[in-house]
């Protein structure tokens, strides 16, 4: 499988739940790694272009693509049991236990969960500290200038 990440150049070279686990997000709590991703290109676009305007949208990004092995096993969330405001923001305490037991577990290296931006999306969370990790690699990074009409 391939998974999708934007990132800023500077942080591009490596895989690591660090930056997450300092602010933490929807589905992990600040202390919590998890790696983010997208299930393709546009879903990862979409993810992190929330987080700006055209005045302070960093010019350095990449999209990294991210192979991640075929017997690695996935955990899917059901979607059935989460809470009706589960894709609100501020993100709720209840996706980020749910992130939380699942990157302590450790059961799974890898959760596919819904997007709160793209409805009928996923995102690709990793756990960086599951043994299967080491498996993972980025296959490609790629700058990625953004279209301005985005932002108007």
């Amino acid at each position: 499988m391939e998974v999708y990440r934007l990132s800023r150049q500077k942080f591009a070279d490596t895989l690591s739940g660090k930056g997450s686990a300092l602010k933490g997000a929807r589905w992990n709590s600040v202390g919590v790694e998890l790696i983010y991703t997208a299930s393709n290109r546009s879903l990862a676009m979409a993810e992190v272009s929330v987080h700006f305007t055209l005045a302070t949208l960093p010019s350095d990004y990449v999209m990294m693509t991210i192979y991640i092995p075929d017997d690695i096993n996935v955990q899917i969330i059901d979607i059935q049991n989460l809470s009706p405001n589960w894709n609100t923001f501020p993100y709720i305490i209840k996706t980020q236990i749910i992130g939380d037991k699942f990157a302590v577990e450790n059961k799974f290296c890898i959760y596919k969960v819904p997007s709160a931006v793209t409805m009928g999306d996923f995102n690709i969370l990793i756990n960086p500290n599951h043994t299967d990790f080491s498996k993972i690699r980025i296959s490609n990074i790629d700058n990625f200038p953004f279209d301005i009409r985005i932002f108007k």
